[in-house]
C-alpha cells in the first residue's frame, strides 16, 4: 500500500482540546461565580422553587411505604398503650369510688356527732381556681405569680393547693395577681402532724433540691422514712388534712439533741398550671379576745426607824 494513502490524523481517543487545567479554573470560577449571585440576586431561587414543586409528588410516592411502616408500628404501640391507660383509669376509677362512698359516709357521721355533740358545724373552706403566670425572676427563690389577685377575693396568707396537695400560700396580693412562695423557698414555714404519729412539727423550706426540713425534732422522736405529714388545721390558715409532704431521710444526731429529716413535698410545682386557691381559716374564725389588763401592783411600805407603820413617799 502506498504511504501516501495513509490517514495520518490521530484517532479520537488521543484527542485533546482545552487542557484540564483550563477546564478547572474555568469551572471553578463558574461556580463561584453561580453561588456569589445567587447569595446576591438569587438567580437559582426560581430554579429551585420549580425543582422542588416538580419532585414533590415523586417524594411522596417514596414516602408512602416508609409512613405506613413507620405509622403502622405507632399505632400498635399507642394502642396497646391506650388499653393499658383504660384498665389503670378504670382501677383509680373504681378506688376513687370507694373512698367517695367512704368519705360521704364519714361526712354523714360527723354532721350526726356534731349535732349531738351540740358542736358548731363543721367550717367550709371557700375556694377558687386560678393559672400559673410565671416563676419568678429570682433564680435562689421559688416562687410564682397566679392571676388572681385583690380584686378576685384573693388574701395574704391564703393557702395554694393542687389535686397533690399543698404547693405554697399567698405572701403578696396585688390587685390582679398574687405572688406565691412555694413550700420548697427558704422562706416556707407550715406546721404539720404526722399522720402515724399524730405528732405536730413545723416544716421549713430550703433545705436543697427542692426539699423541706422537718426541724426542732428531737433524735429520739418516732419519725420513720415514708412518715406522711399532712396540715393540723390549727394555725388558722390550712384546712386540717391536707397532705403537705413525706419523709425521705431521717438522721439522728445524738450530739445535738435533734435529728435531721428531710421531706419531699407530696405536690411537686414543676409543670403546674392550674391551682386552687383556699380562703384561710382565720376569715371564718371569731376574732381573739383581748388579753386582760394586768391588775395593778400593791404599794410597797417602808417602816422608818422611829416612825413604825410610815408609808414611803
Amino acid at each position: 500500500m502506498p504511504l501516501g494513502t495513509l490517514d495520518r490524523t490521530p484517532p479520537p481517543f488521543f484527542r485533546q482540546g482545552i487542557s484540564a487545567l483550563s477546564k478547572l479554573v474555568f469551572f471553578s470560577a463558574l461556580a463561584v461565580f453561580l453561588m456569589v449571585a445567587d447569595a446576591r440576586l438569587k438567580i437559582a431561587e426560581p430554579v429551585r422553587a420549580t425543582l422542588a414543586v416538580a419532585l414533590l409528588p415523586i417524594q411522596r410516592v417514596l414516602a408512602v411505604p416508609v409512613e405506613i411502616v413507620s405509622g403502622g408500628g405507632a399505632y400498635l404501640a399507642g394502642l396497646n398503650q391506650a388499653r393499658a391507660a383504660e384498665q389503670e383509669a378504670r382501677a383509680r376509677l373504681a378506688v376513687q369510688a370507694e373512698r367517695a362512698l367512704r368519705a360521704e359516709h364519714l361526712a354523714q357521721e360527723n354532721t350526726r356527732l356534731r349535732a349531738l355533740l351540740e358542736l358548731r358545724p363543721a367550717m367550709t373552706v371557700r375556694s377558687q381556681p386560678a393559672e400559673v403566670l410565671y416563676e419568678a425572676a429570682d433564680p435562689y427563690s421559688r416562687k410564682v405569680t397566679i392571676d388572681r389577685g385583690l380584686t378576685q377575693g384573693v388574701v395574704r396568707g391564703s393557702p395554694v393547693i393542687t389535686e397533690d396537695g399543698v404547693i405554697g400560700q399567698v405572701t403578696r396580693a396585688y390587685p390582679l395577681s398574687a405572688e406565691v412562695t412555694l413550700l420548697a423557698d427558704k422562706d416556707a414555714a407550715i406546721p404539720v402532724l404526722n399522720t402515724r404519729t399524730q405528732q405536730r412539727g413545723a416544716a421549713f423550706g430550703g433545705a436543697g433540691g427542692g426539699h423541706m426540713e422537718l426541724r426542732f425534732t428531737s433524735a429520739n422522736a418516732d419519725v420513720q422514712v415514708g412518715d406522711l405529714l399532712n396540715t393540723g388545721g390549727l394555725d388558722g390558715i390550712y384546712p386540717p388534712g391536707l397532705p403537705v409532704a413525706k419523709v425521705v431521710n431521717v438522721e439522728r444526731r445524738v450530739e445535738s439533741g435533734f435529728a435531721r429529716i428531710l421531706l419531699a413535698p407530696v405536690a411537686r410545682p414543676d409543670g403546674v398550671r392550674q391551682v386552687l386557691v383556699l380562703e384561710p381559716l382565720s376569715a371564718q374564725m371569731p376574732a381573739r379576745p383581748a388579753a386582760a389588763p394586768e391588775p395593778p401592783k400593791p404599794e410597797r411600805t417602808l417602816n422608818a426607824p422611829g416612825r413604825r407603820g410610815a408609808s414611803a413617799p
